[in-house]
């Protein structure tokens, strides 16, 4: 199974605002870029999408190192999502999950994935590389959706 290092971000200019998301994969010595934005959105949906756009480029299954400074996303994944998906996408205060159709995306992109996927939180901003790329595609993201 081959080895993909993916960096994620999600950015936000206000929020809600324009948004951006960014990707930055790594496999053996190749590099990939993704970004795109939403006109009207939030940081956090901007951090899911960044995750879901990174599995959706990935086209066969993969041992995946996904590293991301949201604990919103990395907990929600590994930690909540099965306690939502039990109570009918509902929070343990039996409020309706926010984002709920992007976390209902992913979820269903990783039933259906064959990948192995180890998830990393990384502090942002902290001069990690692969983060402040993401970081930087993140806001380009943002740029696109504000210059059309």
């Amino acid at each position: 199974m081959s080895r993909v290092v993916i960096y994620t971000d999600g950015a936000c200019k206000g929020n809600p605002g324009p948004g951006g998301w960014g990707v930055y994969m790594r496999y053996g010595d190749r590099e990939k870029d993704l970004c795109g934005g939403a006109a009207q959105t939030t940081n956090n949906r901007m951090e899911l999408q960044a995750v879901i756009e990174a599995l959706r480029a990935l086209n066969r299954p993969c041992q995946v190192d996904f590293y991301l400074d949201s604990e919103y996303v990395r907990q929600g994944i590994t930690s909540w999502m099965t306690g939502w998906k039990a109570r009918g996408w509902r929070t343990a205060d039996k409020k309706p999950v926010k984002n709920e159709d992007l976390w209902r995306i992913l979820d269903e992109l990783l039933l259906q994935s064959e990948h192995s996927i180890a998830w990393h939180w990384v502090k942002g901003h902290s001069g990690e590389p692969g983060n402040e790329r993401a970081d930087a595609l993140a806001n380009e993201g943002v740029l696109r959706i504000q210059t059309g």
